[in-house]
């Protein structure tokens, strides 16, 4: 489908300079951008490119002033990084419809109750009891447990597994492969120096707009719930211990993983690779560089680096004095 610079620029409420009637079919990004497709510069790393490519349009922020004449229509917005979002999400709703219908290779429970609009993929296994909300996308392979509840509109990618008992919010998207209500990794020792195993009788419940990325996977609690609050998104390749609470609107990159019991805040920001011990409590707005490994309390706002996590300012002064030690050492070794 094809969009006007004018169509756009009202939708996103900004202002042409050029041909309002150029149209475009695409989004790429700037360096790659071709005829036909619309691109934005919102880094200004990236500035040289805006008077190269072959972009029909490009998306511009107000602040920005171009040093040398643009071929392509500009569409000057309040902020191009925040505009391109809103494109991207208008591009992919006209791309994509809702599909609709239950496969006759799916396996649906007679018990089950499915709302108006639902799409049951093939193979897929919808357990007794479970409750899905209208316009739910369930593709192929996904396996709902018993009892387990859907909201409405939320998108379930081929291959997930959500275990008996679990609540899933509206709005939300579920990934290939993830695993919602497996397991926590409870374990107690017995004289013969053996483990028995504790029963995991809670379940997980993740809220409205979440997002879970592939091969993710978040343990049931022993007792109560495992909490994944309104808004969370949460990257590949993610393990959320049991009993765990992560706070409205945080983000977490891939391979983090967070111990049971332990409270993440609400927007929080943990980079990718990030360890967070169990039974703590990681406070509103907390930030944690990558590859960082928290074992205790945090303050609201804290930025975090290194293992364990520090203050970051502290961290990069410390770092500093860090990697002289070898150069140091050999000085040292010569006289």
């Amino acid at each position: 489908m094809n969009l006007s610079a004018k169509i756009i620029a009202e939708y996103l409420g900004g202002n042409v300079i050029g041909n309002p009637d150029t149209e475009v079919s695409s989004v790429a990004r700037i360096e790659q951008a071709k005829a036909k497709q619309i691109c934005f510069l919102a880094n200004p790393k990236y500035e040289h490119y805006l008077y190269t490519n072959k972009a029909d349009v490009v998306l511009i922020s107000q602040k920005f002033v171009p040093r040398e004449p643009v071929a392509p229509v500009l569409i000057v917005v309040e902020d191009a990084y925040q505009a391109i979002t809103i494109l991207l999400e208008l591009f992919n709703t006209l791309k994509t419809k809702n599909k609709r219908g239950r496969s006759f290779r799916a396996k649906v429970s007679w018990t089950a109750k499915l709302g108006k609009g639902v799409y049951v993929g093939p193979f897929a296994h919808i357990g007794k009891g479970c409750e899905v909300g209208d316009r739910v996308q369930i593709y192929t392979r996904v396996y709902l447990g018993e009892q387990v509840k859907i909201g409405t509109n939320t998108i379930i990618y081929p291959g997930v597994t959500i275990y008996p008992g679990c609540v899933i919010g509206s709005d939300c998207v579920i990934h290939a492969g993830a695993v919602i209500g497996s397991d926590g990794f409870g374990f107690a020792p017995t004289p013969d120096g053996l483990y028995k195993k504790i029963p995991q009788i809670g379940n997980v419940v993740v809220e409205d707009h979440t997002e879970i990325g592939a091969n993710t996977v978040i343990d049931r609690a022993t007792m109560g719930s495992t909490l994944i609050h309104t808004g969370v998104k949460l990257d590949n390749l993610i393990q959320i211990g049991h009993n765990v609470e992560v706070g409205a609107n945080t983000v977490i990159a891939a391979q983090s993983g967070v111990a049971g019991s332990s409270k993440i805040g609400k927007n929080c920001q943990l980079g990718g690779q990030v360890g967070v011990t169990g039974h703590i409590k990681v406070a509103d707005g907390t930030r944690i560089g990558a590859q960082s490994g928290v074992s205790g309390h945090t303050k609201p706002n804290e930025i975090l680096m290194g293992t364990p996590a520090i203050d970051y300012r502290t961290y990069y002064k410390a770092y500093a004095i860090f990697k002289q030690q070898p150069a140091q050492k050999c000085k040292e070794i010569v006289k």
